[in-house]
């Protein structure tokens, strides 16, 4: 089989953390990129949905970055009692 290489552009950060994911999964940066490659032709698009966020959701990951409004928690229990 004749293979084309591709090449990108990643913030070292960002390639760092995939990578060492990708390692867990016993997957190497080439596998992964393959499989992302097949399935895009598989579902002719992307293979997962991709959307612009509605106001409320902006405003909250806004919030969440700034740590504003943010409620806290000592355990998941807790955080779990907060919705009774």
């Amino acid at each position: 089989m004749k293979t084309a290489a591709g090449h990108s552009r990643i913030d070292p950060e960002t390639k760092q953390k995939a990578e060492t994911i990708l390692n867990r999964l016993g997957m190497s940066p080439t596998e992964a990129i393959r499989m992302f490659y097949t399935q895009i032709t598989l579902r002719n698009g992307l293979p997962f949905s991709v959307e612009i966020p509605n106001e409320e959701t902006e405003r909250a990951l806004q919030d969440s970055r700034s740590g504003h409004n943010l409620e806290r928690f000592e355990s998941a229990d807790d955080l779990i009692d907060s919705w009774k």
